[in-house]
């Protein structure tokens, strides 16, 4: 773990390690999906206790959002994520790796996550890839998907 993250923050996972100057440019390793359930927006984040803003993909490696301009200008940002109409929240830390300026879109990397936030997100996606799908899915074949490669 980082020294600068506070003691209840942990990285999500090996794998979402600080970025490097290589990681700028956006490679899609883990499947994301669409953060929308029925064509609205279902995942909302808020960065630095700013303002509440959807977010248009999401990964168990990170978001993307609409937004003019770097969060945290290009700095690391504490941030909290929920869903629409549950309580819940996922707290944690992240840095902005890739910006789409003519469509306002910046892709954030996760650095750390509070407590059990990676294993919240993770059953927030499998239900996310269970509501979401054209054809029946169990819990299993969804959970397969979330972990897999990206298919785009």
């Amino acid at each position: 773990m980082s020294d600068d993250l506070p003691d209840r923050l942990v990285p999500p996972s090996p794998d979402a390690a600080e970025p490097t100057a290589q990681d700028s440019a956006e490679r899609r390793r883990i499947q994301r999906f669409l953060a929308l359930r029925r064509g609205e927006p279902c995942f909302w984040v808020v960065i630095d206790g700013g303002a509440r803003l959807p977010l248009r993909d999401i990964s168990v490696e990170g978001f993307s959002i609409g937004l003019e301009g770097l969060p945290g200008d290009g700095e690391p940002f504490d941030f909290v994520m929920h869903r629409e109409g549950v309580p819940d929240q996922i707290r944690g830390r992240a840095r902005a790796v890739n910006y789409i300026a003519s469509a306002a879109q910046a892709g954030c990397r996760f650095l750390a996550l509070e407590a059990d936030g990676a294993e919240r997100l993770r059953d927030w996606l499998i239900a996310l890839v269970i509501m979401n799908a054209s054809v029946r899915i169990n819990e299993k074949d969804a959970a397969a998907i979330v972990a897999g490669p990206s298919l785009i």
